[in-house]
């Protein structure tokens, strides 16, 4: 395990940039450090990608698995995204701002990511669904951290959320 670190917060999108170019393996899995997600579901994460029946893995909070009950508002905003993502891009996600993904290496080769904050789950939802790979999702036990926890998420990165998904549709 290598620990990288920007000398200054620059944002998730930075960081997973970051994580993305110096990452060596075949298999990329992004991880939260605030452990929002728990690294137990690995395995089940792993599997469609080892199995070869998907390119890229979604973890998803809404697909039946344990989870704390938490911030309504927060569950219509991500819903509402990924029901704007399944309209622009004739898809059937159930969790499009999910912060955990896993990806073949492949997927990533040659794909520019601009995103320095949120807003990098729309903008690399967009590009994969552009390209055509094949998804999986699988459920994941979700254990969100409130705003007294130290959440960072708010109301303007769901308007950049939305503002990547016109976008990418319709550009590179």
């Amino acid at each position: 395990m290598r620990v990288i670190l920007h000398e200054k917060n620059q944002g998730k999108g930075a960081a997973v940039r970051t994580g993305m170019s110096a990452a060596k393996g075949d298999v990329l899995l992004i991880q939260d450090a605030d452990l929002e997600y728990d690294p137990r579901d690995y395995p089940e994460l792993l599997k469609p990608i080892k199995e070869g029946l998907a390119d890229v893995v979604y973890g998803s909070r809404f697909l039946g698995r344990a989870h704390r009950v938490t911030m309504f508002w927060h569950m219509v905003a991500n819903k509402s995204l990924t029901l704007m993502t399944n309209i622009l891009y004739d898809t059937i996600l159930t969790d499009m701002e999910t912060g955990y993904k896993v990806f073949r290496r492949e997927v990533i080769d040659g794909m520019v990511i601009h995103a320095n904050s949120f807003n990098f789950e729309p903008e690399f939802t967009a590009k994969i669904l552009k390209r055509k790979y094949r998804i999986f999702e699988v459920p994941i036990t979700f254990n969100p951290r409130d705003y007294t926890q130290g959440k960072k998420i708010k109301l303007h990165d769901a308007f950049e959320a939305i503002w990547a998904l016109l976008k990418y549709r319709f550009v590179d």
